[in-house]
């Protein structure tokens, strides 16, 4: 009789499986999370990380191999390549967050307004739209920075306005799909004003698409301001940026690979912070996921 009651036990209790699914997103997560972390320290705290001033020069130390006083050696001009590391660190996440940042909100309130009230707003919105998309987004970019010349604040510029577009087509695309939910036709029959509506029925829930695209688009505005500073349309020198670093050591590449193969190394280090975190919250955030 004993051993019946553990046959029918064994038969009737559900065979445990490891959760893998649910283990792996949240691990996926908090590596991308830790990665990013260690880009934010070593941006943040890079005037204690290091002695060296990242622009002055010094001739007499030029080309030297990693040591002990400084560990990645330094470039033609002496400077010291880690230290130029981690202060373009700054250069570069703030390339990656300001445009993308201001393209997401202009986006954002372009494409709540033409999802939302529809007719000729959606119609003259949507052909501004129709013809930024026309061109492609890195030549619309380069040149606009032709046009505006290179620097920092004009790579800024240029990248909004080549970049919103993509954000109020999708945002657009959420609102159309939303406000036909019961919750909004109910609010607006309460007497809710259109911007209470869009504002704490709507975009709450269509806001989470923008922002799991706008991290693979900080991926995108990094590599694209790297290239930008490597055509010499960008970050101009003595200031340190990635990009730019790999242009200064393309002509030493044979007799000083660190001064390419470090800033290189940090590009794809956070080109694949980016992609991990974009990818979880995917994960996360789509339906059934």
């Amino acid at each position: 009789m004993i051993d019946d009651a553990h046959a029918v036990t064994a038969t009737a209790l559900p065979r445990w499986r490891p959760p893998i699914r649910r283990l792996r997103l949240p691990l996926a997560m908090w590596a991308g999370a830790a990665m990013l972390a260690a880009i934010l320290f070593a941006a943040t705290f890079a005037p204690l990380l290091t002695r060296y001033d990242p622009v002055k020069t010094d001739l007499g130390s030029s080309l030297q191999p990693p040591s002990a006083a400084h560990p990645l050696g330094t470039d033609n001009f002496g400077r010291d390549i880690l230290t130029r590391l981690l202060y373009g660190a700054r250069v570069d996440l703030q390339i990656g967050l300001v445009p993308t940042a201001a393209a997401f909100f202009l986006g954002l309130i372009i494409g709540s307004a033409a999802g939302y009230y529809g007719g000729a707003v959606d119609g003259v919105l949507m052909r501004i739209v129709d013809v930024s998309m026309a061109f492609p987004f890195y030549v619309l970019v380069i040149a606009i920075v032709a046009m505006l010349g290179p620097g920092l604040r004009n790579m800024y510029v240029a990248m909004i306005l080549a970049g919103w577009v993509t954000y109020a087509r999708v945002i657009r695309g959420e609102i159309l799909a939303a406000k036909g939910l019961e919750y909004i036709l109910g609010a607006r029959a309460l007497g809710a004003s259109d911007l209470r509506v869009i504002r704490r029925h709507l975009l709450p829930n269509v806001v989470t698409v923008g922002v799991i695209f706008a991290m693979s688009d900080a991926v995108l505005n990094i590599l694209l301001g790297g290239a930008l500073s490597f055509l010499g349309l960008g970050v101009q020198p003595p200031t340190p940026e990635w990009g730019l670093m790999i242009a200064e050591g393309r002509d030493f590449l044979l007799t000083s690979p660190a001064m390419v193969m470090f800033p290189g190394l940090a590009l794809l280090w956070v080109g694949v912070t980016f992609n991990i975190l974009g990818d979880t919250l995917t994960d996360r955030f789509r339906p059934g996921g």
